[in-house]
């Protein structure tokens, strides 16, 4: 391991008890996530987040609430000497103004497409990541 790579996600529920999922094709590989991304050099978690928000989402976040973070090591999918550190955030926003559309999945594109996937229905296999699908226990359990 030669680097750490910060990533920060923002996981934002609506009224419906939905979640939003984040549906990407990067570097030719497709994969499933929660909003958000990396940290930047000289940038903090929750700016990063701020800033991934508004990249992604085109939305400004009212509040974040630390969530969880990863305590255990993890290889990064796409660089190997990498180890990933993730910090996820309970986000209120005006989700009102997230923009989904029906898509099929998985796409080829190099683009990204969201969607909102309801709490209930939610499983380990919506998602592509290690820590993400932790997060996907840990939302059942403490978001009924």
């Amino acid at each position: 391991m030669k680097y750490f790579n910060l990533r920060v996600y923002g996981l934002i529920i609506n009224e419906k008890r939905e979640i939003l999922l984040s549906d990407e094709c990067r570097f030719g590989h497709f994969f499933t996530k929660f909003p958000g991304g990396g940290v930047e050099k000289g940038e903090g978690v929750i700016d990063a987040l701020h800033r991934e928000f508004r990249e992604e989402l085109n939305l400004e976040i009212e509040q974040a609430t630390p969530f969880y973070y990863n305590d255990f090591y993890q290889e990064s999918a796409f660089r190997k000497e990498d180890q990933i550190v993730s910090f996820y955030y309970l986000v209120k926003c005006d989700n009102s103004k997230i923009m989904v559309e029906n898509y099929e999945i998985p796409f080829q594109e190099e683009t990204e497409k969201q969607r909102w996937i309801s709490i209930k229905n939610l499983s380990t296999k919506d998602l592509t990541f290690p820590i993400d699908k932790v997060v996907v226990d840990r939302i059942k359990t403490f978001i009924h």
